[in-house]
């Protein structure tokens, strides 16, 4: 098992990484030591791990109940999230209580936001089951729900109690679900580790057979950057504003397409390409380099174009309700050199331009 700190004062926690974690009794004990649990998973996941996990809590002494969501992007609302708050009511859960995820991204954000505001706020655990769960949004404490007009526009930074990614659960992932994750592993190399992405450019093919040994150490070195990063600007006043590379489009294909047709990865993924191209017309990223970008994508199985349908103006009508957005100008995380990403503030005429450009090459 490999381990990775948090190191946020009182907020602390540990990352777990390894093959069987959800079966460890010891690691479960000393991450759930409160008497009532809530597990939140999705009729999905739930029908594969919840009731083995429930049994072995309950065998420990807890007061384990579950609640289940609905699978997908579609359903991360505010709607159904009050339906988190009724079972926490109904099975008396008080302030000395926990929510365990069990699930992807959606289930983590949705548990960690009523976490973050059920009686002002209760202690929750992370267990995702996706790749980009384990690698990306379990870990930093971002929670939230999204808003018809924008992703993620409702929540509330919430630090998880304790982290465990068991990398058992990835041999059940949809192949597609698991490429999806692919995209926020590369991401961390594009931003912030050159020598990362080269190993990444070596293993990749080790990856999509999702060798033990290789997702072990491809989401080790994921999660390290997350920690390193949350550390140094946990509610996102600065460099944690990198992460965000190729969300910004990122999340107006999701948005666009009314969050059921993409997956976030791929989205991103197609965002990162997108950004890749600025990154060449705004800050001077070689043409070979935004070429390096665009192999690695397609042989992670990642798409590298937006839905057609999508026009320059479709991004612009939702990029402007971005959080990244200051006094009116739009703000893309681009890379000035493989490895190291910057903010930029870009008018909407030159990211229109940019866009059509690219829209007309795409067409071609």
């Amino acid at each position: 098992m490999r381990q990775v700190r948090v190191a946020l004062g009182d907020r602390s926690y540990t990352i777990h990484i390894g093959a069987g974690l959800a079966a460890n009794a010891s690691l479960l004990a000393d991450a759930l030591p409160a008497l009532k649990i809530l597990v939140v998973s999705n009729n999905t996941v739930a029908p594969l791990y919840a009731n083995f996990l429930l049994e072995l809590l309950r065998a420990m002494g807890r007061k384990v109940h579950l609640f289940e969501l609905p699978d997908g992007e579609a359903f991360k609302d505010v709607t159904h999230i009050q339906g988190i708050y009724d079972a926490l009511i109904r099975h008396d859960m008080d302030r000395h209580s926990c929510i365990l995820a069990l699930g992807g991204g959606v289930v983590g954000d949705m548990a960690g936001f009523a976490a973050a505001t059920y009686q002002r706020g209760i202690a929750f655990v992370q267990m995702p089951t996706t790749l980009l769960a384990q690698v990306d949004s379990s870990v930093g404490g971002k929670t939230g729900v999204n808003h018809p007009l924008g992703k993620n526009m409702i929540g509330a930074f919430k630090q998880p109690a304790s982290v465990i990614i068991d990398i058992s659960f990835l041999r059940s992932l949809p192949d597609r679900e698991f490429c999806s994750g692919l995209a926020e592993v590369i991401k961390y190399a594009l931003i912030r580790d050159r020598d990362f992405l080269v190993w990444l450019e070596e293993h990749m093919d080790r990856m999509i057979a999702r060798d033990p040994q290789i997702l072990e150490e491809a989401i080790a070195r994921s999660c390290q950057h997350k920690a390193e990063v949350v550390i140094n600007d946990e509610l996102e006043q600065g460099e944690r504003a990198f992460l965000n590379f190729g969300h910004t489009f990122g999340h107006a294909i999701e948005t666009f397409t009314g969050y059921n047709t993409w997956l976030h990865g791929e989205a991103v993924a197609a965002g990162m390409y997108l950004a890749a191209s600025f990154s060449s017309a705004l800050y001077g990223l070689s043409k070979d380099k935004v070429a390096r970008i665009k192999t690695l994508l397609e042989q992670a199985r990642l798409p590298i174009q937006p839905p057609t349908q999508m026009a320059s103006e479709d991004f612009l009508n939702i990029m402007r309700h971005d959080k990244k957005v200051k006094d009116g100008r739009i703000r893309l995380i681009l890379l000035p050199e493989l490895g190291r990403a910057d903010v930029l503030a870009v008018d909407e005429p030159v990211i229109k331009n940019q866009l059509d450009q690219i829209m007309v090459g795409q067409d071609a």
